[in-house]
């Protein structure tokens, strides 16, 4: 189970909030309006308010600020050539390996986790949430994608090649948003501020993300919700194998639609 500090009181309304708040502000700059001296301006600001305020949560928000600044470093649309894919792989890798060396090696701290094998099955309700997953995905995703035509900021999987990579890309950067949003970011943010307040902070970095990666038109208001699902199932199941799970078969779906919405004789399963 991963501790939560009991040092503080874990308050919404206080000083601490504005460092943090900061920081997700920063995601938003950095990668959905694509303002980088904005974006590091904020990021940076926020540290320095952390510092003044609370030295417990500058060190917890410099983690979160490390991942997003390597993730901003590289591009992050969909090209899957395999240069990129490896530019951006590692990209992504760094984001989480660094917070969690640092935490655990340097600060000797055990905050950031990754719960695969937590000895509890799932229960009835989440096996019936996964199904569920799959029916809003259907109903949602062809209609969000086709309507705004977003679907175009991922490449045609026409070629079998190309198929293959965007089935490993989807799949790998869904598990990286747990591993760094949830595990990592949602976690750390734990330590200082009550869990719905430290959900909604990841749940902004979160989305901001997802928007820079094709997530556009609408998609904050598909994709914020989702950010904060997931980070109140991870609350909830204190797993990351589920909350991966969910993200993965929600993928899924997303995969089918994005072949279907680039050759509609392709799936012809959808409503929309």
């Amino acid at each position: 189970m991963t501790s939560i500090s009991t040092e503080t009181p874990r308050t919404a309304l206080s000083w601490k909030l504005l460092p943090a708040a900061l920081v997700s502000v920063s995601a938003v700059l950095l990668f959905g309006v694509g303002n980088d001296p904005l974006g590091y301006g904020t990021l940076a600001l926020g540290l320095v308010a952390a510092a003044v305020i609370d030295r417990a949560l500058l060190r917890h928000l410099a983690l979160i600020a490390a991942g997003m600044a390597i993730v901003s470093a590289v591009p992050l649309h969909a090209d899957l050539s395999l240069g990129h894919m490896a530019l951006m792989g590692s990209a992504l890798a760094l984001a989480v390996l660094v917070p969690w060396f640092v935490s655990r090696f340097v600060y000797g701290e055990e905050i950031i986790r990754f719960p695969v094998n937590t000895g509890r099955p799932w229960s009835l309700t989440a096996r019936l949430y996964l199904i569920g997953v799959v029916l809003l995905g259907y109903l949602i995703l062809p209609v969000y994608l086709i309507s705004t035509g977003v679907y175009q900021n991922w490449p045609d999987a026409s070629d079998p090649t190309i198929f293959w990579r965007l089935f490993l890309g989807v799949n790998a950067v869904g598990i990286w948003d747990e591993l760094f949003f949830i595990c990592t970011t949602f976690t750390l943010l734990r330590q200082h501020f009550p869990d719905w307040t430290a959900n909604i902070l990841q749940a902004v970095i979160f989305s901001s993300f997802l928007w820079e990666i094709g997530y556009q038109a609408w998609g904050p208001l598909l994709t914020f919700p989702f950010a904060l699902l997931q980070g109140y199932t991870f609350k909830l199941t204190k797993s990351l194998s589920y909350v991966v799970a969910v993200h993965l078969t929600f993928d899924f779906v997303l995969f089918l639609a994005l072949v279907h919405a680039h050759n509609r004789d392709w799936l012809p399963i959808f409503w929309y």
